[in-house]
């Protein structure tokens, strides 16, 4: 592989370019959750249709990895990600000017193909280096990658208060136009050798399935970001009705969390090639269980306060950021000719996983948005990640103990 050279599309791609193809994703997602109250109102819809355009945005990311992993490892890395980035155009524009709730949540799903770089930038990082590497680049990517998250519900409020739900889309359209040249001069072509042909990529999939390791990585990470997506579900709701926070403010304790992913992040970055993968995903997992607790404990304990819910989700954050990485560095390096099948459908279990509780957070929050629900579902979900990282300590040291001395 030929040394990086920034805005060389014959050369591989430079770590600012894969923190923003995989910056774009979140922060379309992101700076949209300040902006649900406010369609809510100007579509006259109730709260669970419109929360259907975070939802529908998960899913059509979900339903899309399985196909774009695929999709690179046998048409390449740079095509597949201009591809997608033609489609979030496209989708922005449909969903700004949408008439009916119907049409915007349309948009929305055509505009989450700017997912493309979130799935190939794995598929990429594991293109240029190796296994216990990967997870080390992987979340330096992400912390760089979780300044969106964090400053977008943060901007995205102050643009909904004074212009409008549509002025953060435009915000959208106009990173989204940085972030297409800089993909055009630096993203060079990492695939070292095409598939033979596309059908064979598809058919890797029952290979993919059958290994254990793939589902314990798989779903150590689903249920570690499922508690995630399970508070942009019910997050906005909870902020508006019982904390009656301004879209603005709730952006803004929303961010504490994104710093916490950030520190996360750089913890792996730092650390996940002396302590290995697992430990860093047992370690992850422990930290945002341990926030939710402490979350419950000030619900109860401690007066009304929008702090006292968002303050200990900062360690939702920190654990998201430590297991992720490292969680996605094993599930792509299972088979490294199949990285970007592997990373397409990982990433499917783990945002349809993600839909999944953020349908089940509307459902369970009341009328008046009384946290404890939802804090109890992100508990639920956290033990279940606990449960399937120490599925893949089992299988290690299973293996371990099958070869032969």
């Amino acid at each position: 592989m030929s040394s990086r050279s920034f805005l060389n599309p014959r050369t591989p791609p430079h770590i600012v370019t894969l923190v923003l193809i995989s910056g774009l994703s979140a922060l379309t997602m992101n700076i949209f959750l300040p902006s649900l109250p406010s369609i809510s109102i100007h579509f006259n819809e109730d709260k669970t249709v419109v929360q259907l355009a975070i939802t529908l945005y998960l899913i059509a990311i979900a339903i899309m990895q399985p196909v774009l992993g695929p999709f690179s490892d046998y048409y390449g890395r740079r095509p597949v990600v201009l591809f997608g980035m033609f489609g979030f155009f496209v989708g922005t524009f449909i969903t700004i000017y949408a008439p009916t709730i119907e049409v915007l949540l349309a948009g929305r799903m055509i505009q989450a193909l700017c997912a493309t770089g979130l799935v190939v930038s794995r598929a990429i990082i594991r293109d240029m280096v190796g296994r216990e590497k990967s997870a080390s680049m992987i979340g330096y990517v992400t912390m760089g990658m979780a300044l969106a998250p964090m400053i977008g519900p943060v901007i995205g409020g102050f643009l909904d208060e004074y212009y409008g739900w549509q002025a953060p889309l435009w915000l959208l359209i106009f990173s989204g136009v940085i972030v297409f040249v800089i993909i055009w001069f630096d993203l060079g072509e990492t695939r070292k050798t095409a598939a033979p042909n596309l059908t064979s990529q598809f058919a890797n999939y029952p290979t993919l399935l059958s290994s254990r390791r793939f589902w314990g990585y798989s779903l150590s990470a689903s249920f570690c970001s499922g508690a995630f997506f399970a508070l942009l579900g019910g997050g906005p709701y909870v902020a508006t009705q019982y904390y009656s926070l301004a879209p603005s403010q709730f952006g803004m304790y929303f961010a504490i969390i994104a710093v916490g992913y950030m520190a996360g992040n750089f913890i792996s970055g730092r650390y996940s090639e002396s302590f290995g993968i697992t430990k860093m995903m047992i370690y992850g997992n422990i930290v945002v269980a341990a926030g939710i607790v402490i979350a419950i404990f000030l619900l109860i304990f401690v007066i009304k306060a929008p702090l006292s819910f968002f303050l200990p989700l900062i360690f939702l954050g920190i654990g998201n950021g430590m297991t992720l990485p490292n969680a996605n560095a094993g599930i792509v390096s299972l088979h490294p000719r199949l990285a970007g099948a592997a990373s397409g459908l990982g990433g499917f279990l783990q945002i349809s996983i993600g839909a999944l509780f953020s349908i089940l957070a509307g459902f369970v929050l009341d009328a008046q948005s009384y946290p404890m629900p939802l804090l109890m579902l992100m508990l639920v979900v956290t033990l279940l990640g606990i449960c399937a990282t120490l599925y893949v300590v089992y299988i290690d040291n299973l293996e371990r103990r099958q070869k032969p001395a």
